[in-house]
């Protein structure tokens, strides 16, 4: 067992709860379950995945159930005009399902240029057809589906095809993140949806009926994947991307019809007793992760332990300038690995020799901000991407009653994506994670536009593993944009070196450093840990920073083995199972 936490009494997981505020942080205990458990961003989607599983599905059923209901009820975060990255867990293997959206056949390294030769602004990219990547989510969910589903396809959309049809009440963070967007608006068909007559947001409890989507959703269950890429559904994506008045897009029929989702090899590394599996490139949130635990590996964070949620100054400072190191090499080396591959795969950027070195950069003060080391036997003359990942992404871990277990992180990229809406659903506006510029002085940034080619992505889907007996103990992602990486490695190192259970873990302040700013979670720090930083030579920025930590963890509870859930404080997501 990771670990015993005996301590905790069982209470079993219920996807009646009812979710919590949108903002703010409330507390959750955590869910156990026996069988089978689904933890997800929103309870309608947890219930729906909870469902499937009870009819016998599989854990790739219960994601798919999952991602249609948070298509229509966390629309600002994603759906199946996004894409997402899937780890699957049989027993025996990980298998990595990449889902990651594509640049049009037309889009070259200039997409984001003006005239001028100066980068548009971020949200000039974004809103309009510009910035719309090729959807990925559906061609992956349903390759995965062939390979591990148990359920017919068709039915896996039921649930949210009734809660199209019938209606969800809309959640309080829905309707907070509706008040504060106005880009939106700006879309008559998001307009009419998401708002009154008179351009005030639907509020809590709404009753939201979208119709359209439930079409659109029938349509798939009877005609596959196909459906959404060719004819009716493709061609009204492509007119709503072409025909944007001030910002359209590229995008093609014959780039919907082309999409492929890949099959990728996982990436694996070791840390102390565990083995960890995560997404190779394109996405950088395993090989950076990795990175960090390796640097980390070579400190002595394990004896820093927080005091209940107050964390050690010392193990905040290891954590920060960790990240500072990883960050730096994240951002001049990793991006689509079909375009820009790197010397075996990456893995001398995680050879050991090489992070011990890195390591002994960390002294008693900050660094400020790293530079990129030379993990590989030839120095490839890349530059370094400010690419800005955003925050509007959501993930889910699953485990069924026949072994298999999910972790799928899935994302529309910024906050109601491109603020386009196309039969019941949002386009995403992923190309913006795309670096703007082309090159630097150092030479190309190997995450530069190109056609067809797969924008970096810090997404980190995470299976964690005994290392002695290779038996799984743990499933967590989140979404954060390139935070995640930091959310994700805060979690690990609380599990793994502090000993706490996954919620718990999920629960710690948020802290690190994408080698710029120590960034801390406000509200959730003391005035002392700031002024100790401080003294270090930190920069601390202090602002909100909201995880949507969802994981699953296997804890024996008084020799009974049970699957142990949690889910972030700061989002309304819960665990459901049985």
């Amino acid at each position: 067992m990771l670990l015993g936490c005996a301590t905790i009494e069982p209470k079993v997981a219920s996807p009646t709860l009812a979710p919590e505020g949108a903002s703010g942080y409330q507390e959750k205990q955590g869910w156990f379950a026996k069988k089978h458990m689904v933890v997800a961003a929103n309870p309608l989607a947890a219930e729906a995945g909870n469902l499937i599983l009870k009819r016998g599905g599989s854990a790739v059923d219960a994601a798919i159930a999952v991602q249609m209901v948070l298509t229509l009820v966390e629309p600002q975060s994603s759906g199946i005009g996004g894409g997402a990255f899937l780890l699957h867990f049989d027993g025996k293997r990980v298998q990595a399902f990449d889902g990651r959206e594509t640049a049009p056949a037309a889009a070259d390294q200039n997409l984001f240029m003006q005239a001028d030769g100066t980068p548009m602004s971020f949200y000039e990219a974004v809103i309009g057809g510009r910035s719309v990547g090729v959807p990925g989510v559906l061609r992956m969910l349903e390759d995965a589906h062939r390979l591990h589903g148990k359920l017919p396809w068709a039915m896996l959309f039921e649930p949210a095809i009734g809660l199209a049809t019938e209606g969800f009440e809309v959640s309080p963070r829905l309707a907070t993140l509706l008040s504060k967007e106005d880009a939106l608006r700006q879309d008559p068909v998001a307009a009419a949806y998401f708002y009154d007559a008179s351009g005030k947001p639907r509020p809590v409890g709404y009753l939201l009926k979208n119709p359209e989507l439930a079409a659109t959703l029938r349509m798939v269950a009877k005609g596959g994947a196909d459906a959404f890429y060719q004819g009716e559904i493709a061609q009204s994506i492509v007119d709503k991307v072409r025909a944007h008045a001030t910002n359209p897009g590229l995008m093609t029929i014959a780039d919907l019809d082309a999409y492929r989702s890949k099959q990728r090899e996982p990436l694996c590394s070791e840390y102390k007793l565990w083995r960890l599996c995560g997404m190779p490139p394109p996405s950088s949130g395993a090989l950076t992760i990795a990175q960090m635990l390796g640097i980390l590996a070579h400190t002595e964070i394990q004896d820093l332990p927080p005091d209940g949620n107050a964390l050690q100054p010392q193990a905040v400072h290891l954590f920060s300038e960790a990240g500072r190191l990883a960050y730096a090499d994240r951002n001049r080396y990793i991006a689509d690995p079909d375009f820009v591959p790197l010397p075996g795969g990456g893995m001398p950027m995680l050879d050991k020799t090489y992070l011990a070195q890195r390591a002994a950069l960390i002294g008693e003060r900050s660094m400020g901000k790293a530079v990129a080391g030379q993990p590989f036997a030839q120095p490839l003359a890349f530059g370094s991407d400010q690419a800005s990942e955003r925050p509007s992404t959501s993930h889910m871990s699953i485990a069924d009653a026949y072994g298999n277990v999910v972790a799928m992180t899935t994302t529309i990229e910024n906050g109601f994506g491109a603020r386009q809406m196309v039969g019941g659903f949002l386009l995403n506006n992923q190309l913006t994670d795309f670096s703007s510029l082309p090159a630097d002085e150092h030479g190309a940034i190997a995450n530069r536009v190109e056609a067809g080619k797969r924008p970096r992505s810090s997404m980190a889907p995470t299976l964690i593993f005994e290392k002695s007996s290779g038996k799984l103990v743990m499933a967590l992602g989140s979404p954060g944009g390139s935070a995640i990486i930091n959310y994700v490695a805060k979690t690990l190192v609380g599990t793994m070196d502090w000993q706490r259970n996954v919620q718990q873990a999920i629960s710690l302040p948020n802290i690190g450093s994408r080698n710029g700013p120590t960034e801390l979670e406000l509200g959730r720090v003391s005035p002392e840990l700031i002024a100790e930083l401080k003294a270090r030579g930190h920069d601390v920025v202090v602002e909100e920073q909201t995880s949507g930590l969802h994981g699953l963890m296997r804890l024996n509870i008084h020799g009974e083995e049970l699957w142990f859930g949690g889910a972030d404080p700061r989002r309304e997501g819960i665990a459901a199972g049985e």
